[in-house]
């Protein structure tokens, strides 16, 4: 394994130096690198994973971090090193990230831009400008961004959201479609794309609806109403979407939603509401693994908790996938990913949302495999194909 580190080292040396002379007075952060114990070689398609930080809005200190199952070397600052000539790097607050082919995508909320960069090597190849960006999906060939598309600021009077249709071969905006307030999450289920629509910037008048988009002609064609608030929005293997809604932090508590579609119609409608709180999930197979970290503005504090739901039951199967106490460790959960082959669950720490944070490895049964340092605000994974 040092063996890989030092050749790591050889080959970007000449780069560290070349990058501090391109910028003059800004110092490129040379990318740090930690060996993550007892990780075997992959026997599965996935070669490694991205994880964006999302670093205090305002500070400029979204960081891009990459770990790779081959070698086992988790990398910090990946974005920088790689990019030397990139005034500012990454930007203000990373709100999302996604592999589609060979581009690795970044949304970078507060600096209005999607930044595209090759999956492989994590070079710049260009960036897309979309008004307070927030989450990015895929679909038959095209990459589609939500956007808040109005100043970050919050105003009773803020316009109503966007989804935007990019091109991925020329990285251009193409189309546009109006869609609810302040639009946050959006899955694709039979040529029709669910957005859910928060109205974050116009409480306590929160939006309730998630959107439905004909992708055949990309419109919006009607609204279903759901609950106060929405913020995710996941599929799982049966079309049926999970969508939460954060409440209004005080006398309307978080829930989390199921939309599906009834025997006999065609159109999805919510079908079941668990009254329990969610603020980040991921699905893999039929289990549904969350944890919620809801805030009260009466206490001034967070209850955070962790679960698993079984998608086909739509039923509470676990109260904590974290077996071993490690709980006891996380400040503040902040991001989940599962392995799409192995099952490892990922769990990000925020901690006091101004310093490096943790990223946690877990195994299916919820045992702490290992764990590494990460920049600041660590949120959202994705994984990289072989």
């Amino acid at each position: 394994m040092m063996k890989y580190l030092k050749i790591l080292i050889l080959y970007f040396l000449p780069l560290m130096m070349s990058a501090t002379g391109c910028r003059e007075d800004e110092l490129v952060v040379p990318t740090e690198y930690d060996i993550v114990p007892e990780t075997p070689m992959p026997t599965t398609g996935i070669r490694g994973f991205y994880l964006v930080n999302e670093g205090n809005m305002g500070s400029n200190k979204c960081t891009l971090d990459y770990f790779d199952y081959f070698t086992g070397l988790y990398a910090r600052n990946f974005y920088a090193e790689r990019n030397p000539h990139v005034i500012k790097e990454l930007g203000d607050v990373g709100n999302d990230i996604g592999i589609y082919g060979s581009k690795l995508y970044v949304v970078v909320n507060c600096s209005h831009k999607v930044e595209v960069m090759d999956a492989r090597t994590g070079v710049r190849l260009g960036q897309i400008d979309i008004p307070n960006c927030r989450y990015v999906r895929f679909h038959r060939g095209k990459a589609y961004v939500s956007a808040y598309v109005g100043p970050v600021l919050i105003d009773p009077d803020a316009p109503r959201g966007a989804v935007y249709q990019i091109d991925t071969l020329s990285l251009k905006a193409t189309a546009k479609v109006t869609v609810g307030y302040q639009p946050e999450e959006m899955e694709v289920v039979d040529d029709y794309m669910y957005v859910a629509n928060s109205g974050g910037y116009r409480a306590p008048d929160y939006d309730n609806t998630v959107s439905v988009i004909q992708m055949v002609d990309f419109k919006q064609i009607r609204q279903i109403p759901v609950g106060i608030n929405l913020h995710r929005l996941k599929k799982d293997r049966y079309n049926k979407l999970w969508v939460s809604s954060r409440g209004d932090y005080m006398t309307r508590p978080s829930r989390l939603y199921v939309l599906d579609k009834k025997p006999g119609f065609n159109e999805m409608t919510v079908t079941d509401t668990l009254a329990l709180a969610c603020s980040n999930m991921a699905i893999h197979g039929d289990s549904l693994y969350y944890y919620a970290t809801e805030w009260s503005n009466y206490t001034q504090s967070n209850t955070i908790s962790y679960g698993i739901i079984d998608v086909r039951t739509k039923e509470v199967v676990s109260t904590n996938f974290i077996t071993d106490g490690t709980d006891a460790q996380i400040t503040v959960p902040y991001g989940i990913a599962v392995h799409p082959e192995t099952g490892d669950i990922f769990v990000t720490d925020a901690k006091n949302y101004v310093s490096s944070g943790t990223l946690y490895c877990f195994s299916p049964e919820g045992k702490c495999k290992w764990s590494v340092r990460t920049g600041d605000i660590p949120a959202h994974i994705a994984f990289l194909p072989i």
